[in-house]
C-alpha cells in the first residue's frame, strides 16, 4: 500500500557530461562564427542583371559618398535611365527644399554630372505606415509603364544590408521581368567587421527580421 500512495519518484535522466558540454559549445561557436561571417554578405548582396533601368531606393538620405558609387554604377552599367524614388519631405523638414528625398538624390546626381535626361526622380507623396519598400516598387512600376518601359530589366540599389530586401520585394512587384540588385556600401561602418560597431549590429539584426518578413510572411496584396 505504501508504493500506492508515494508523493515522489525516482526517475532516470540523460545529462550532458564534460565533453558533451564542450562539444556542444564548440558547435554554437562555429555555428555563431559562420553567421557572423556570413550574414552581411547574405543581407548585401550585389548581382546585377545589367537592366535598362537603375532603380536607386534612396533611404531618407544618401550621402555625398553614396551619391557618388551611384553614378559610378549607372555609368559602368550602361543603363537607360536613373529613377530615384523615395518618401515626400514634411513641411518644416530641414531639407523640404528638396521636397523629396527621391528629389534631393536626383539633383544632387546631376550636380556630379548625371545628364538630366537620364534621372528621374519618384516622390512618394502617401507613405503606408507599412510595406514601404513594396509600396516604392509598384509607384516605380507604374512610372515605368507610363513611359513604355514595360518590358524592361532593372536593377536595385540600397544600401548596404537593405539591398536584399528590396531585391524580394521589387522582385514581388516585376514578376515578369528580370531584376537584379546592387548593395551599396555603407560609410557609417566597416562591412568586414560590422560586428564591433553598433550601426553595424542594429542594422543586421533589423534587416534580418525584416528581410524574414518579407520573403516568408508578406504577400502582394490581391488586387
Amino acid at each position: 500500500m505504501g508504493k500506492l500512495f508515494r508523493l515522489t519518484t525516482i526517475r532516470e535522466r540523460r545529462v550532458l557530461t564534460p565533453v558533451g558540454w564542450v562539444t556542444l559549445s564548440m558547435a554554437f561557436g562555429c555555428v555563431l562564427v559562420l553567421i557572423i561571417l556570413f550574414v552581411h554578405p547574405f543581407l548585401a548582396p550585389t548581382k546585377p542583371v545589367g537592366g535598362d533601368v537603375l532603380v536607386v531606393d534612396v533611404l531618407n538620405w544618401f550621402s555625398d559618398y553614396d551619391l557618388k558609387e551611384v553614378k559610378e554604377q549607372f555609368e559602368k552599367g550602361r543603363y537607360k535611365l536613373l529613377i530615384t524614388v523615395g518618401k515626400k519631405y514634411e513641411v518644416g523638414h530641414p531639407l523640404a527644399h528638396y521636397k523629396s528625398v527621391a528629389d534631393g538624390a536626383a539633383l544632387r546626381l546631376y550636380a556630379q554630372g548625371v545628364l538630366p535626361g537620364k534621372i528621374i526622380a519618384v516622390p512618394i507623396t502617401v507613405y503606408p505606415r507599412t510595406d514601404r519598400t513594396y509600396y516604392k516598387a509598384l509607384v516605380v512600376k507604374k512610372r515605368l509603364d507610363e513611359m513604355g518601359f514595360i518590358q524592361v530589366s532593372i536593377d536595385v540599389a540600397s544600401i548596404g544590408v537593405h539591398a536584399r530586401r528590396s531585391w524580394v520585394l521589387f522582385k514581388k512587384a516585376f514578376p515578369l521581368i528580370d531584376v537584379g540588385v546592387i548593395s551599396l556600401r555603407p560609410n557609417s561602418y566597416d562591412t568586414s567587421r560590422w560586428w564591433l560597431y553598433s550601426a553595424g549590429i542594429r542594422n543586421i539584426i533589423s534587416e534580418s527580421i525584416a528581410y524574414i518578413y518579407a520573403r516568408f510572411i508578406f504577400s502582394p496584396p490581391i488586387k
